[in-house]
């Protein structure tokens, strides 16, 4: 892929094809001091209000940029390399991590190390690209003290409040709203499905654990679908057609949203997996089709039950585990309470904030 010059027309060569590049498109992404804040990377013009009949009255390339003075009196040098990345029209900074499907049989994913100038070090820039990969990471040694969860949070991005408050203690107690604050084995499942947007990442805080039980568990949503989408076409497509409706309520509070168990995008790819059945709600359909639906929803939950595809183990004090809510299901063992303390702390934030903390790292390390 390369820009060329012909006739003051501008063009860009993929090999396959040659196309001109729209003259007010190069006018728009002038970013010499007079068109652009540095500080803000905001345009100081308005194209929206500007004529669009804008030409290229003469242009040179050398030296790995291109000069153009337009006939509107504009005149600036432009990078060639900032121009090619934005021909593919995509993220290349999140979507180029590839993910890594990973079940049972996944070992020796790193663990990272909380210090000093953590969150603005390379190490946080390694740990972002692994969280895309795997869909979680683990943090060791963070502090507990103050709440320190929510402080981890915000130096990423900003925590995303809830119901259930800016943080949320898990532990069992009297009289609970929720499932996760008793001993309980929870299978599986994706937090808040009810909710709209759900809630992108959780983060969750180990402060004491003294119990023999309460094992955390987490299976990829990612893996699971896309072998299912493999193996058992017709299960999937019900799956990811007919939606479902998620419903939390409390004496405060009811909520409520509507999805399919795997969610894809519009190329109908993986985007997102929901799954809490203690709160879906199937709609009414033909017999005939709610009988192939219920089949396919078991089949789902075997997967994501089953010991093949699931990893366990223990959270220590001043680990801090970090999910992707939309790939990734969580859940724990039983736990004997008599045995001691089991004292977690959650909060959510949302894909804006490691997408713009690994973007901000990627540029400061200039990666």
């Amino acid at each position: 892929m390369k820009i060329e010059l012909i006739e003051n027309k501008i063009f860009i060569n993929r090999g396959d094809s040659k196309e001109e590049i729209h003259p007010f498109w190069l006018r728009e992404r002038l970013d010499g001091e007079e068109f652009l804040d540095k500080g803000t990377q905001q345009r100081l013009f308005d194209p929206s209000s500007m004529n669009c009949e804008v030409a290229v009255e003469k242009a040179k390339i050398s030296d790995g940029f291109i000069e153009i003075n337009f006939n509107d009196g504009a005149s600036s040098k432009i990078d060639l390399n900032k121009l090619a990345s934005e021909f593919s029209n995509k993220d290349t900074v999140i979507k180029s991590i590839n993910k890594i499907k990973w079940d049972s049989t996944l070992k020796n994913v790193k663990n990272f190390e909380y210090k000093d100038n953590f969150f603005d070090s390379k190490e946080m820039h390694d740990l972002l690209v692994s969280f895309y990969q795997y869909g979680f990471v683990i943090i060791k040694n963070v502090p507990t003290e103050d709440n320190f969860i929510v402080k981890f949070a915000n130096s990423i991005g900003s925590v995303r409040r809830t119901n259930f408050g800016e943080h949320f203690n898990v532990r069992s107690k009297l009289n609970p709203n929720d499932l996760a604050y008793t001993t309980l084995h929870l299978t599986p499942h994706t937090d808040n499905p009810y909710r709209n947007p759900v809630p992108c990442i959780q983060l969750l805080h180990c402060i004491e654990n003294e119990v023999s039980g309460g094992f955390s568990t987490l299976v990829d949503g990612y893996t699971v679908t896309e072998n299912l989408k493999k193996d058992d076409p017709e299960t999937y497509k019900v799956l990811s057609e007919v939606k479902v409706r998620f419903r939390f309520t409390d004496k405060n509070v009811v909520l409520e949203d509507w999805s399919e168990l795997i969610h894809l995008d519009e190329e109908k790819n993986f985007k997102q997996v929901r799954f809490s059945p203690r709160l879906d709600y199937v709609p009414i359909l033909e017999k005939n089709k709610l009988d192939f639906y219920y089949k396919a929803r078991k089949k789902l939950s075997d997967l994501y039950n089953s010991e093949k595809n699931r990893i366990e183990f223990k959270l220590e004090p001043k680990d801090l585990m970090m999910m992707d809510n939309y790939r990734v299901l969580h859940g724990r063992t039983k736990f004997d309470p008599e045995e001691g303390k089991r004292f977690l702390q959650g909060c959510y934030i949302d894909f804006d904030s490691t997408e713009g903390k690994l973007r901000h790292l990627k540029r400061k390390f200039n990666l």
